[in-house]
């Protein structure tokens, strides 16, 4: 950051346009990890020339210096290769690219970060790496894993990428799928890889005119959006139904109902327009017993149709407990896989609300178990233990209040 305000940031500056420099010289021939490692080099020389305090002595063209640069260290790097490959960079590597190739060139890293031979994981390192500008530190204590762990994933995953040759951006279902994996793992370590998803979504969005990579941004403001109210001080999960909604973002609501109006007037419906579309319905409802639930399985249903999963059956089964009833509900869990995520929980929600305390807890305790962080697991305790004092105190009591899963 720098010291003067008012002045431009030069890290900043620096890490808007260095995966623009990436994806030209990768777009042009070069190989992924020798053109990082360019980057990299002409980062530094960066660096040492621009006071960072001056931001009147840059170049005109930051991107354009640093492609030069980059490409000059390309060239040395690679003086043993044929002199028809120096050539073909040379000729290349112009100074300065038009406002086409950089949205090319966004969606183009992308693509090869969320290349479908890469694991998920490996595409989520790789892109946040390549494209995100972290470091490699950055990203292992965002994942919890050593840092040489991280590094090897993040080595293995440009040598499987080196070998392909990218002339033209790929399929862009693959990359949304990586800024959601992204997007969902939230907020670890120094990095808040929410909005690291949602700074790249933006790239990606002012690079593509795609009414999905709109809808997936949508989707991720409107979560984003409800951040400052899902835990306590302490750290406990606060359900949506029991939120403040007044801790809520009413600003980023705002946009993302804008960025999914315009997305839906396209008349290209898909899966995260949906999602959004589900999101957008409950951040309007003021409190949790003004959602109009009726419209959100109507909503559920066409996610159900473009996208079938047991997960989408799942979240539709709690839209239906809402709208017809909790015994209605737990007809449509019954049929989903018994090893399948929170499917305990949703059902001893349902079960909950069908007045059946005992079974409810029962399910509950069952969900702890098989929860995957801590946070989850301590929730579903106690909800599990709630039912237990409750069962104790008024058996043959019917339930009050909502039940909360």
């Amino acid at each position: 950051m720098t010291d003067h305000p008012g002045l431009p940031d030069l890290g900043e500056l620096l890490r808007d346009v260095t995966p623009q420099v990436l994806g030209i010289l990768v777009r042009r021939g070069a190989d992924f990890a020798t053109a990082e490692d360019a980057v990299q080099e002409a980062l530094v020389e960066a660096l040492g020339h621009w006071p960072a305090d001056q931001p009147d002595a840059w170049p005109d063209s930051p991107r354009a210096w640093l492609v030069t640069v980059a490409g000059r260290k390309l060239v040395d790097a690679q003086r043993s290769a044929s002199a028809r490959e120096r050539r073909e960079l040379r000729v290349h590597l112009e100074p300065e690219p038009g406002p086409c190739e950089q949205a090319d060139d966004t969606l183009l890293l992308l693509s090869r970060c969320c290349h479908p031979a890469l694991t998920p994981a490996s595409a989520v390192a790789l892109t946040l790496r390549a494209v995100g500008g972290l470091t490699t530190a950055q990203i292992a204590q965002a994942f919890l894993v050593p840092e040489a762990t991280m590094a090897q994933r993040i080595s293995r995953a440009k040598r499987t990428v080196s070998g392909q040759r990218f002339d033209r951006p790929g399929e862009v279902g693959a990359v949304l799928r990586v800024l959601y994996l992204v997007f969902n793992e939230g907020f670890t370590g120094t990095v808040d890889l929410a909005e690291e998803a949602i700074r790249l979504t933006r790239q990606l969005a002012a690079a593509t005119d795609d009414p999905e990579v709109d809808g997936l941004l949508a989707l991720m403001l409107l979560h984003h959006a409800r951040r400052a109210a899902r835990r306590t001080a302490s750290g406990t999960v606060v359900p949506l139904a029991e939120q403040d909604r007044s801790l809520w973002d009413t600003e980023m609501i705002a946009e993302g109902v804008e960025v999914l109006q315009a997305a839906l007037a396209r008349d290209a419906l898909g899966e995260y327009q949906v999602q959004a579309a589900i999101a957008a319905l409950h951040d309007d409802a003021a409190v949790a017993e003004e959602t109009d639930w009726p419209q959100v399985l109507e909503w559920y249903d066409e996610l159900l149709r473009l996208a079938p999963s047991p997960v989408v059956a799942l979240n539709r089964a709690v839209a239906v407990g809402e709208v017809d009833g909790p015994l209605a509900g737990l007809r449509q869990v019954e049929g989903l896989p018994a090893d399948l995520p929170r499917r305990d929980a949703v059902a001893a929600w349902l079960h909950e609300r069908a007045g059946e305390r005992e079974e409810a807890a029962r399910l509950y305790r069952i969900a702890a178990e098989r929860a995957t962080n801590v946070a989850e697991r301590d929730h579903l305790t106690r909800q599990a233990s709630r039912l237990h004092a409750e069962s104790k105190d008024c058996a043959e009591q019917p339930p009050s209040g909502r039940a909360r899963l």
